[in-house]
């Protein structure tokens, strides 16, 4: 019995300890490595970056810290605007999904179940093709011989061709077309376990319809608003393809400059101290909705 216990208590751990191993080896290690190649030196070599240690004639192990690039993103204005620019552009396109997403889970949630599997198949139905077929696919529609200008010229309502593509109308398109999904599955999740009696009840009591929406289904679906506002958030902040396919050149988004920096410039020390300024600048939300998670999760118990 002593033996058995024993097998199935190093079970128990080993079952706890997978997730831990695999934050290990896909976060935390990786994460050791950029904050290494941060505090280096650039160098014409392969790799382009010189070792922290290195040996002294003394034969003793020198430790170089180089702050300068955590320093050069601060005084250059392009590495700010970036930054700014990133977090403009991920908080907009999480309202406008938040506009978007909103109805629509709530109809989803609202529906028949079997329209409900439908509209939900429709919703999942994007991520069954490839991301990026999916931003050439809108290269299509909003080029200036694309789908749209050729309807739109058809049928009168425009006389030259609309400049849509490489603009940032383009650019916050396809981020809410790529991240409108994450938005509505967790809200719509949140509002399918909703007591609609409530509703109901709240007219009964002579409430208006926008009255029990604001007071009633609104509070209730919180949880499910900020899960999906982080999912869009949180990602779209670093997103590098759809500006860079749809936004253009002009596009400045940190994901943008962290390619520039790693494959272009070959500046390896800097591109790892942008990555580690942007995670730092993303923890924060993280852990923000995490304490609501857990706060929500306590008080339902």
């Amino acid at each position: 019995m002593g033996f058995l216990k024993k097998i199935v208590v190093s079970g128990r751990g080993l079952v706890v300890a997978l997730p831990y191993l695999w934050l290990l080896l896909f976060f935390v290690a990786p994460f050791l490595i950029v904050l290494k190649i941060s505090f280096s030196d650039v160098d014409l070599a392969i790799p382009p970056y010189k070792p922290l240690l290195e040996w002294t004639a003394k034969n003793a192990v020198a430790v170089k810290l180089n702050f300068n690039n955590y320093a050069f993103l601060f005084t250059d204005e392009l590495y700010l605007k970036a930054f700014i620019n990133s977090i403009k552009v991920a908080l907009v396109s999480t309202v406008l999904c938040l506009l978007i997403g909103y109805p629509m889970a709530y109809g989803i949630a609202r529906s028949r179940p079997v329209t409900r599997n439908i509209l939900l198949l429709l919703v999942i139905l994007p991520f069954w093709t490839s991301l990026l077929l999916r931003v050439y696919a809108w290269i299509g529609l909003l080029k200036a011989n694309g789908v749209i200008n050729n309807i739109l010229m058809s049928v009168g309502l425009i006389h030259e061709p609309l400049v849509m593509l490489y603009t940032q109308f383009a650019m916050y398109v396809g981020i809410v077309y790529s991240y409108l999904p994450f938005f509505i599955l967790p809200l719509y999740a949140n509002l399918e376990k909703m007591d609609w009696q409530l509703l109901e009840a709240a007219q009964d009591l002579g409430c208006k319809p926008y009255q029990a929406f604001y007071k009633i289904t609104l509070p209730l679906s919180r949880n499910g608003i900020l899960a999906g506002s982080m999912l869009v958030f949180i990602p779209a902040v670093g997103e590098f393809v759809i500006p860079a396919l749809l936004g253009g050149p002009n596009a400045l988004m940190i994901g943008r400059i962290l390619w520039d920096e790693f494959f272009s410039n070959r500046a390896w020390p800097v591109a790892s101290a942008v990555a580690i300024l942007m995670l730092i600048m993303l923890v924060p939300f993280m852990m923000w909705y995490q304490s609501v998670q857990a706060r929500e999760s306590a008080g339902s118990r």
